[in-house]
């Protein structure tokens, strides 16, 4: 058995934060930000169990089903409403369910770690028939706001997708590792805020996701210019750009939402995703890349053929 996407939902907040919003509160520009991060905007005012919640119901209603329909939720987040419980357990009674539901925590390379986990478990002995998997973060409330290496960075939002049993679509192969020595570039303490030493984590990242990528499509038997679409962690355009030209696959295949969304940690990927759903670009039979990383350091690629 393996498994097919069948409904997107997507949730942001009404509050958008411009480049020119923040030149008035650092010393900062539109052209400065653009430049270095390929970011215009960002949303800000999130709460994450309401986003995660908004995106699920709209998951739930792009693949007209019913809450009784869900057999599990995963909720990807590293900005969990309350130290305990875990919010999935909060969205899943926002949304009616009566299904088991955990979080998945790490952070911006969550996504695919919680989609890899749910392809796992659906193809188990008795496993879900349905999964609704949400990506949600607001990162917003950990942001310093004086700190332009990091606040121009960050926004808050969600996007969910719902997984079912079905002949199509297939897990080629994974990939994960984390590097617990590196926390120190790139952490958040309780009741703290967002802490990057921003170089440090731009050359760690591009070599950690290139060599990520390397292996799951080596896993996958799968030569770069054969990827039909990159779902690729929206942190920094020059990431992408550089982790593209690394490996050998064109930057028109990977899909952007970052010029207007910044960095959304674990809601970045399945803001793509929906995306590409939206644009056509998921049918069938296409290969499809998710490559993500984060604190920790974490990492994460997968291919599926869609």
């Amino acid at each position: 058995m393996t498994v097919r996407a069948i409904g997107y939902g997507t949730s942001l907040p009404e509050k958008i934060l411009t480049n020119d919003d923040l030149a008035e509160m650092m010393d900062t520009n539109d052209e400065w930000i653009r430049a270095r991060a390929g970011i215009g905007a960002r949303h800000v005012g999130g709460v994450t169990s309401e986003m995660a919640t908004e995106a699920g119901a709209a998951a739930l209603k792009d693949a007209d089903l019913s809450p009784a329909d869900i057999d599990l939720i995963v909720l990807c987040t590293s900005t969990p409403d309350q130290r305990l419980p875990a919010t999935s357990a909060v969205v899943q009674a926002n949304l009616g369910l009566t299904c088991g539901a955990f979080d998945v925590n790490a952070v911006c390379a969550g996504f695919t770690y919680g989609y890899v986990t749910a392809y796992g478990l659906m193809n188990a002995p008795t496993g879900p028939d349905r999964v609704l998997l949400i990506g949600a973060d607001a990162l917003s409330p950990i942001m310093d706001w004086t700190d332009r290496g990091t606040a121009i960075l960050f926004g808050d939002g969600a996007a969910a997708v719902v997984l079912e049993k079905h002949e199509q679509g297939e897990l080629l192969a994974f990939d994960f590792g984390a590097d617990g020595n590196l926390q120190p570039i790139l952490y958040c303490d309780h009741d703290g805020f967002i802490t990057m030493e921003g170089r440090e984590v731009f050359k760690k990242a591009v070599r950690a996701v290139t060599q990520s990528v390397e292996n799951v499509l080596r896993k996958a038997e799968i030569e770069p210019g054969e990827i039909d679409v990159v779902l690729p962690h929206q942190a920094n355009i020059r990431i992408i750009e550089a982790v593209a030209q690394r490996i050998g696959i064109p930057m028109e295949r990977n899909v952007t939402v970052l010029e207007t969304t910044g960095n959304t940690s674990g809601a970045s990927i399945p803001l793509a995703m929906a995306k590409a759903a939206d644009d056509g670009l998921l049918e069938p039979g296409k290969l499809v890349l998710m490559a993500g990383f984060g604190a920790g350091m974490a990492w994460a690629s997968a291919v599926v053929r869609w």
